[in-house]
């Protein structure tokens, strides 16, 4: 079994989106953010992603932590806010060039969490002396749980194929069964995960997983007869994923909050679409294409 590379998106789409969401959620006129990084003296942030800067002062800033009010948020793991950042005793002030460049006063900042360890720091900040209020807080919290969600999907999609491609030696399906067993498990259980989740962004990075796994089945070379390709609907691929596991149609509708009519329905759509006459038959012929791993 060859597992490809597994194409992870690069994560500043998704730092970029939960800046965008705070600055419209949140009302402040500044928002930043950035990865953190380990270097060789600890961790640090650099600030990667801006909306609303008039300066140039902030981007690229490394922020090392500890200091300064997202360096104290990499530190202790949790949100903080000054109302007056140049006048603030709970942070160190290392970064008052830049910061007060850009002429920022009430400045927030949350951590991105992902099993624990902060990933990303998101800021927001206004030009005016205020207190942070709960609407602030609120987007900056939604963001940061859209984000973590997001990036701990892309660990354990990297995980899994990372898993898969070190167990890999060239088998063979039918000399390693156990390992394309774990696959379609794999691929099933994402395929669910795509289902419950309401973020349409996290869906389809999921469902882009799942393409690319569904991709090994594929037979390794077309032949010339081979048919044409065949669309499945995601409920469909949901359904026939579950089939291929060996679920009954009662556990498939269990497990994809269906009823079972709706699950015989689903599956006698992409059996007639896959020319198939049995459900076996159908699995067999959706490997071959590459709809199923």
């Amino acid at each position: 079994m060859s597992v490809p590379a597994a194409a992870r998106p690069d994560d500043r789409d998704a730092l970029r989106a939960a800046v965008r969401e705070v600055h419209a959620r949140s009302g402040m006129s500044v928002v930043f953010a950035g990865p953190v990084q380990a270097t060789r003296t600890g961790a640090s942030i650099r600030i990667a992603e801006l909306l609303g800067a008039r300066t140039p002062h902030l981007r690229g800033l490394v922020v090392r932590a500890g200091a300064g009010l997202g360096g104290r948020v990499i530190a202790e793991a949790r949100p903080a806010g000054v109302e007056d950042y140049s006048g603030a005793r709970d942070i160190t002030h290392e970064y008052d060039g830049p910061v007060l460049a850009e002429g920022l006063c009430t400045v927030a900042a949350v951590p991105v969490l992902v099993a624990g360890r902060p990933r990303a720091v998101v800021y927001a900040a206004s030009r005016e002396r205020g207190s942070v209020g709960d609407r602030v807080r609120e987007a900056l919290a939604r963001s940061a749980r859209r984000m973590a969600a997001e990036l701990a999907v892309r660990d354990e999609v990297d995980r899994r194929v990372a898993l898969l491609a070190a167990a890999s030696t060239g088998p063979r399906e039918d000399d390693d069964p156990a390992r394309w067993e774990e696959v379609r498990a794999v691929h099933a259980d994402l395929r669910l995960a795509a289902q419950d989740t309401a973020d349409e962004v996290l869906r389809q990075r999921l469902l882009d997983a799942c393409t690319r796994l569904a991709a090994l089945g594929a037979a390794p070379e077309p032949a010339p007869d081979r048919p044409p390709p065949v669309h499945l609907s995601a409920r469909e691929l949901d359904v026939l994923a579950q089939v291929a596991l060996g679920c009954s149609n009662r556990e498939v509708a269990v497990r994809l909050s269906l009823r079972p009519e709706t699950v015989k329905s689903y599956l006698g759509a992409a059996m007639a679409k896959l020319d198939a006459h049995t459900r076996l038959e159908a699995v067999v012929h959706a490997r071959r294409l590459g709809l199923l791993p």
